[in-house]
């Protein structure tokens, strides 16, 4: 088994559009990541959102990436697929939503082409069950695999030598890893209340 060991720079990522129901997992995943677990300063997490091809440069960076993604395997809905290192590229990138928007794919062949892809690549894939509800949440199937694909996260960093602590302590909102109301608790939620 591959490993990363302190103190190599591990990203981990979490890629997707919240407006688009399923395709939001990615995105929530990493923000409950974020709300859980504390990590070494040589771990940062990040929101990737609908960045693309912006994402090359915290690639490049990265020895080590787990990202999380909502990723179309043919699977059951809401199941959880873990895929490792070179098989990674085939899986990213459910589909494009328009012509301008860039799939995680592109991303890492353009990492790859600049001299610096992570070493390690694990993807973290939910297959949705939704992607045609704009403005919708994450279906109960999906939403209920989060929680699942943090631990799987956090077994992953361990694997690589990296210790997460679990807060203690909610967030404080200046600490959160959405804000201005795009956070899991006032975008999705609200429909839940």
């Amino acid at each position: 088994m591959p490993t990363c060991l302190q103190p190599t720079r591990i990203l981990v990522l979490g890629i997707g559009n919240i407006l688009w129901a399923d395709e939001g997992f990615g995105v929530r995943a990493v923000e409950e990541f974020h709300r859980r677990y504390a990590v070494p300063d040589n771990v940062t997490i990040l929101d990737g959102g609908t960045q693309g091809l912006q994402l090359v440069n915290y690639l490049r960076e990265a020895d080590c990436l787990i990202v999380f993604d909502a990723v179309d395997y043919g699977l059951e809905p809401g199941q959880l697929k873990v895929v490792r290192d070179e098989d990674v590229p085939r899986f990213t990138g459910v589909r494009k939503m328009s012509l301008h928007h860039t799939s995680f794919q592109e991303v890492i062949s353009a990492t790859d082409l600049l001299g610096h892809c992570p070493k390690h690549l694990v993807l973290v894939g939910c297959q949705p069950l939704d992607l045609e509800d704009w403005g919708g949440s994450l279906t109960q199937a999906v939403r209920n695999q989060i929680d699942p694909a943090v631990e799987l996260a956090s077994s992953i960093l361990a694997e690589w030598g990296v210790k997460v602590t679990a807060r203690i302590a909610p967030l404080q909102e200046s600490e959160w890893l959405l804000a201005n109301g795009i956070d899991h608790l006032h975008y999705e939620m609200r429909a839940w209340t």
